[in-house]
């Protein structure tokens, strides 16, 4: 998957957990610079994030995300392991 992919996607569920059709993503996005991004919307788009892209975050993943770049690296390492990983049982 794609980081385009993968920014389109998050900055989708952001906006949908937000309810804020004008956040713009950025790999240095932190939640700081989002009005309404508290820790229980955080755990929305977590849990949002994960069932859009076919994921599991363990707990100390989660602990190292601080912003939205590390999420998306996150979730494109993830993806592309899933993707080798059926592949290899094929």
């Amino acid at each position: 998957m794609t980081q385009d992919a993968i920014y389109a996607g998050l900055t989708q569920i952001f906006r949908d957990v937000l309810a804020d059709d004008g956040i713009e993503l950025h790999p240095e996005t932190t939640a700081d610079d989002v009005e309404g991004w508290d820790s229980a919307s955080h755990i929305n788009i977590l849990l949002a994030a994960e069932e859009h892209f076919g994921i599991r975050m363990s707990s100390a993943e989660i602990e190292r995300l601080t912003r939205v770049g590390a999420l998306a690296d996150l979730i494109q390492a993830k993806t592309q392991a899933k993707t080798q990983a059926k592949v290899a049982q094929s």
